[in-house]
């Protein structure tokens, strides 16, 4: 049964019909946990709130089925307003951004383009930017796009999902590049032909992926709100004497928030995935495909209607 909600709110993630409806109707049905409002002022409030109980963030203003090039103008415009407002500000935030919220899937140039502009501002106000990784279709472009970028930009990093086959080897294509990376299970539906059917394998995959990618030298974020995952990366540095200073923890807004601050209050770094805006259907369809329990929340939203 678990799986069959899996792949279905998979399926509902990729609609684009109910996105248009979703962005109609605004945050509702559950949504509001997950995702801190639909305007930027909304965000900020947010990142303050988690700031002030020593939790970092990163913020994502969500964007998907960009199919046209004024959409991308309005998200960079967005991107670069809310790299000023952490700067001005002095938040501890960093931002997250998808490629196809950039024109990706209009052209590659595009997306360089409209990332270029994000970054400079950027590199100006000395706010890193992470490259979320999407699915399998677009992963090695993320990759080539990050690898060029990356050539120019610093304050830049990208994800490794640790459910594709290839994974261990884009960490040690990468591995020159010294980067900072965000290292996830992944998210997306996939063909067992890319990647690990089985949830067992994809864990087994992540905890030697976080091994491989500190073992390097290389910052690594480990994004999961699984506590074995956890626990092994505590074991881990603590036996190599890997400073905290290179590692931090990573969950999304909404999910976890007890252990979030639990890991604060150790003295790790744990940063908080904090999306925002009107574009918030595709989001939480995944949100519900991770842990479909997470449908109840749903369910008590209508029951308050």
């Amino acid at each position: 049964m678990e799986k069959w909600l899996r792949n279905f709110f998979l399926y509902l993630s990729q609609n684009r019909m109910m996105t248009r409806l979703a962005k109609k109707y605004g945050l509702r049905l559950g949504a509001a946990r997950f995702v801190a409002g639909s305007s930027l002022e909304e965000a900020v409030e947010a990142i303050k709130a988690l700031n002030e109980k020593g939790l970092a963030v990163t913020v994502d203003y969500l964007g998907e089925f960009i199919d046209n090039k004024a959409d991308t103008v309005e998200r960079v415009n967005q991107c670069i307003k809310m790299i000023e407002v952490i700067s001005k500000e002095k938040l501890d935030a960093q931002l997250s951004v998808k490629l196809t919220s950039m024109g990706l899937d209009l052209s590659r140039e595009l997306a360089l383009e409209n990332m270029k502009k994000i970054l400079s501002k950027a590199e100006e106000c000395q706010v890193f930017v992470t490259i979320d990784m999407e699915d399998y279709s677009r992963c090695q472009m993320t990759i080539d796009i990050f690898k060029e970028l990356r050539q120019q930009y610093d304050y830049l990093g990208t994800v490794i999902q640790a459910y594709l086959y290839r994974a261990q080897q884009d960490i040690q294509d990468l591995k020159k590049l010294k980067p900072h990376l965000r290292l996830v299970k992944g998210a997306y539906k996939e063909s067992p032909e890319v990647a690990f059917p089985v949830k067992k394998d994809v864990d087994e995959n992540l905890i030697k992926l976080i091994k491989m990618h500190m073992l390097n030298g290389n910052y690594t974020a480990v994004a999961s709100h699984d506590d074995r995952m956890i626990e092994e990366t505590i074991k881990f540095v603590k036996e190599k004497n890997i400073p905290l200073s290179q590692f931090e923890f990573q969950m999304l807004y909404g999910i976890r928030p007890e252990r979030q601050q639990e890991l604060a209050d150790k003295g790790y770094l744990m940063r908080v995935y904090l999306p925002y805006g009107t574009d918030w259907y595709g989001y939480f369809m995944r949100r519900l495909a991770e842990r479909p329990a997470n449908v109840w929340f749903v369910i008590k939203g209508l029951i308050k209607k």
